[in-house]
């Protein structure tokens, strides 16, 4: 801004003693002017007011980009970040959560065996009531899938609810009055024929009891349809399986995983 009324529009400008050399935008060169022309006073202000109207704009565009980004995420979901630089994929199905690896555990189904020497006892029994046990195996006593870290994170993506059908989410779980799916992980016992996860007890054939190495987890709602499991302790090496427990008992179709080893994230001494 010049003391006469008039402006130079300028790139850039440096005050050097008793003059100024400024780029001039509508010429495109270097010129000089002596710097007793300029309106110093009215030059401030204009940069402070274009300042302001910039910081103005860009703020707008944040929030318009923050926006869009929240209601993909509430809406499609399939740009919820869950790990550093990961995103959740949008097919159906519990991930695992490894820094930025993200995989897709598998779900292999479980079944029944009972104690054949619980049964020869009742059979021999002069009162039949000896208690009966089954246990519950899966194939294999390892899991293909392996895990690297002892503090993985696990996501459940569920299809949406469907529209014609009675079912309310809240009879989705076998907990009263929580909303979501019920899912629980367990610790299994690795035996000559399998993988043990859960041992039941029964009287006359009904189920009285059941006792299984559970770990503690932690679900939320991080999305429609979109559930997040976070470790309550940390895991030991070992055979583990992800199961939902429905209102009838535990759903035998697990989603199972192996720990070999944890990564070492502190600092090695020399």
């Amino acid at each position: 801004m010049l003391k006469d009324g008039t402006y130079q529009i300028v790139r850039e400008y440096h005050r050097d003693g008793d003059r100024v050399r400024y780029y001039s935008v509508e010429r495109g060169q270097w010129e000089e002017i002596p710097a007793a022309l300029v309106d110093w006073d009215a030059t401030a202000k204009t940069e402070a007011a274009r300042e302001k109207s910039n910081d103005a704009l860009a703020e707008k565009i944040h929030e318009r980009e923050e926006a869009k980004r929240l209601d993909n995420v509430q809406d499609i979901d399939a740009s919820l970040q869950v790990g550093k630089g990961a995103f959740l994929p949008d097919s159906e199905g519990m991930f695992v959560v490894e820094g930025k690896t993200i995989r897709m555990l598998k779900q292999v189904g479980a079944g029944n065996e009972t104690d054949k020497a619980r049964t020869i006892e009742q059979i021999l029994s002069p009162i039949p009531i000896v208690p009966g046990k089954q246990r519950v195996f899966i194939e294999g006593q390892h899991a293909v899938l392996r895990l690297r870290t002892n503090t993985p994170e696990f996501y459940l993506r569920e299809p949406p609810p469907d529209p014609d059908s009675d079912d309310s989410r809240v009879e989705h779980s076998s907990r009263p009055g929580e909303v979501g799916p019920d899912v629980v992980m367990l610790r299994a016992k690795v035996m000559r024929k399998g993988r043990q996860l859960e041992s039941i007890k029964t009287l006359f054939g009904e189920k009285i009891g059941a006792t299984a190495d559970e770990v503690l987890l932690q679900r939320w709602v991080v999305a429609p349809n979109v559930y997040r499991f976070t470790l309550g302790e940390t895991l030991t090496p070992g055979e583990y399986v992800l199961a939902e427990v429905l209102p009838g008992g535990l759903n035998y179709f697990v989603w199972d995983f192996g720990l070999d080893g944890q990564e070492d994230t502190g600092k090695k001494g020399k």
